[in-house]
């Protein structure tokens, strides 16, 4: 079901981003065909973004491959692809191309830096991206290295995430004017956009150039990460003064004794003292008597704690599948809810159904195997 049912996507296989993009896509209800390489690896059950899509393996050095996709192209809505810029024009398979056969399609691009530009044609991994838009350099400790965010701000956030909404957007637009078009969508983009709030906070003055030193990075006691008895942590986020003040009351402390809270010069006597106080109770303990009010603490749950939380539980934020745990779709829609589609397929596990959708004949498809192109 989902509300993308009835869109035909082509995703050129790819990693990271890519896949993340067109497995947000399919959740929500759209046909994704994964165009996978003829010889590249077999594929993975266990491969959470690869799930809800079919995957036809082809040889693209393959003039007959080649005009095959471009059959395929004429029946889709949109494509995604992740290769280097220039990469899909040299296999003829560019933009170009693909709008030529189907005006209406939306040509979805992934890259780190973007189609042009001077890093355009260099290698790059989320690390890289997000370290040319102050993001990578924002997070961690004072006088510590700056620490990575998984790879969640460039691949996932700036990247995949932002490409599923551009292609979203385009396939609006053709919709209303039955013009297809390029979406250039650059992890170094998305990681900046995604630091607008930021950016806006030092505008006004209220983010200073050391990293570890600003309310939102660790610096102020009450947005930080506390050690518990048991070794454990909870996250203590109390921004608003009500808010705050409950976490005292909870705490047996008066919040009037921190008239000046806001003031960076209060904070290390503060985070000193709830540092020695969340240190007296376990994790558990202390999320027990958290748990529901509007203190803003939580504890933090490793990958094994988190699907059993009974929030997450009741909500099925992840669901379990052959005995596999992985995130459920998101978001919620109330008329055509998001399914998971079925596991990752393996390379060209679909290959034929695929053609034959397309109106391929068992001849064409037996002359494409002749060929070598699947």
């Amino acid at each position: 079901m989902g509300p993308l049912q009835g869109f035909r996507i082509l995703e050129f296989a790819g990693i990271g981003p890519g896949p993340f993009c067109a497995m947000v896509l399919a959740d929500l209800g759209a046909e994704v065909i994964r165009i996978d390489r003829k010889a590249g690896p077999p594929g993975d059950r266990r491969d959470f973004t690869g799930r809800g899509r079919r995957s036809i393996a082809l040889d693209l050095k393959s003039p007959h491959a080649i005009a095959a996709v471009l059959r395929l192209v004429e029946g889709a809505d949109a494509l995604l692809e992740g290769f280097r810029p220039g990469v899909t024009e040299r296999l003829g398979l560019g933009p170009d191309a693909c709008l030529g056969r189907n005006p209406r399609l939306v040509y979805g691009r992934m890259t780190g830096w973007g189609q042009d530009g001077p890093l355009a044609q260099s290698a790059g991994h989320d690390m890289n991206y997000i370290a040319l838009t102050g993001a990578l350099w924002a997070i961690g400790r004072p006088g510590e290295r700056p620490v990575p965010p998984l790879n969640l701000v460039g691949d996932y956030g700036g990247g995949g995430m932002l490409l599923a909404m551009g292609l979203l957007a385009g396939l609006l637009s053709a919709q209303r004017t039955g013009q297809g078009q390029v979406v250039d969508a650059a992890m170094v983009d998305g990681a900046a956009l995604l630091m607008a709030p930021i950016y806006a906070m030092k505008a006004r003055g209220r983010w200073g150039n050391q990293r570890g030193s600003n309310m939102l990075d660790g610096a102020s006691p009450w947005y930080d990460t506390y050690e518990c008895a048991d070794g454990r942590w909870l996250s203590v986020g109390p921004i608003e003064p009500q808010f705050f003040a409950l976490m005292c009351d909870k705490l047996g402390l008066d919040s009037n004794r921190f008239p000046d809270r806001m003031e960076p010069a209060s904070w290390p006597a503060l985070k000193a003292e709830l540092t020695a106080i969340f240190l007296t109770r376990t994790r558990d303990d202390w999320a027990a008597l958290f748990e529901g009010t509007d203190a803003c603490v939580a504890p933090v749950l490793d990958m094994e704690e988190a699907p059993a939380h009974p929030h997450n539980a009741a909500r099925g934020t992840f669901l379990a599948r052959d005995g596999v745990v992985q995130p459920a779709p998101a978001p919620r829609f109330s008329r055509t809810p998001a399914e998971p589609g079925a596991p990752a397929a393996l390379r060209g596990e679909h290959t034929e159904a695929v053609l034959r959708d397309a109106g391929f004949t068992t001849a064409e498809i037996t002359a494409l195997r002749d060929a070598a192109a699947i």
